[in-house]
């Protein structure tokens, strides 16, 4: 069996919706981010191969947990990450957690009810905050605003994605309690256009999300690194917007997407309004221990 790697689709760190380990991010912090960017990428594009059987995505996949554990050295990308993780005492339970979440990927192809699509994000989606806050050390009495924020961004990419998800994978991601409360049923997403019914379905799985996201409302503001804060910031702003377009665009017919000049103004707008709430903070302590 050959490498994983080589079965990459070709999208990388700069081709995802939201920042992965940005120029806001300290240096010494950038390389683990990356290798467990690098990690999780290869796994998702196994899950979501058009050509591999189910049997060799979850033998691949079984196969990259066995080299992050250090039991073989078949897949580069599990060594890397297992070295990573032995030289800051972190533990795999991030990583194998989006294992599983890939395994769902390849084995589920439909979830009942919005239960059911949070507890999938409590695997695909809530690990990589909950490692890259660990990775600078942050209490993790952050992680309930990061799991708000990163179901929300997760779901996101599901509404703006689920014709591609329903045409290419079989996959249903939108649940089937909210279509069949709408009259419709999984093949509406096959077609070109949404009907009335799915974009009333849609919107209020939007409205749903955008609740979500605001339980990370305070989240940046703690966060004791200054970057890191500063980055989650801006992926809440870029979270915003896009739920805004989703409740816009139809994502069966337009692109939910932001140009990059688009992308880049809005991250900074959120970063530079908590860069400024930070400082806000700071300037009573400050004051208090300055002399006459």
């Amino acid at each position: 069996m050959t490498a994983s790697a080589q079965l990459r689709s070709g999208k990388g760190s700069r081709d995802e919706n939201f920042p992965v380990a940005s120029w806001l991010i300290k240096r010494r912090h950038r390389p683990a981010i990356l290798a467990f960017y690098e990690f999780v990428r290869v796994a998702d594009d196994i899950a979501d191969h058009a050509s591999l059987a189910a049997e060799e995505k979850l033998a691949r996949l079984d196969r990259l947990e066995r080299s992050l554990l250090g039991e073989s050295r078949d897949e580069p990308q599990g060594v890397a990450l297992a070295a990573v993780l032995q030289e800051r005492g972190l533990t795999p339970r991030h990583a194998q957690d989006l294992l599983n979440a890939f395994r769902l990927d390849v084995t589920k192809l439909r979830y009942a009810n919005w239960d059911e699509l949070i507890a999938y994000c409590s695997l695909s989606a809530m690990p990589v905050g909950r490692f890259v806050l660990d990775v600078h050390g942050e209490s993790r009495a952050t992680w309930p605003a990061n799991d708000a924020l990163c179901a929300a961004l997760q779901i996101i990419n599901h509404l703006q994605d689920c014709g591609d998800d329903y045409r290419n994978l079989n996959r249903v991601y939108v649940p089937l309690d909210a279509l069949s409360s709408a009259g419709i049923g999984v093949k509406v997403l096959g077609e070109k256009q949404s009907t009335p019914a799915l974009r009333e379905c849609l919107r209020a799985l939007a409205a749903r999300t955008t609740a979500l996201l605001q339980r990370s409302h305070g989240f940046a503001q703690s966060i004791n690194d200054t970057g890191l804060a500063l980055e989650v910031a801006a992926i809440q702003a870029l979270a915003g917007r896009l739920l805004i377009m989703l409740h816009q665009r139809d994502p069966l017919s337009e692109r939910v997407h932001l140009t990059k000049p688009a992308a880049l103004a809005t991250a900074a707008a959120g970063a530079g309004r908590s860069l400024l709430q930070r400082l806000w903070r700071a300037a009573p302590r400050t004051r208090r221990y300055q002399t006459p």
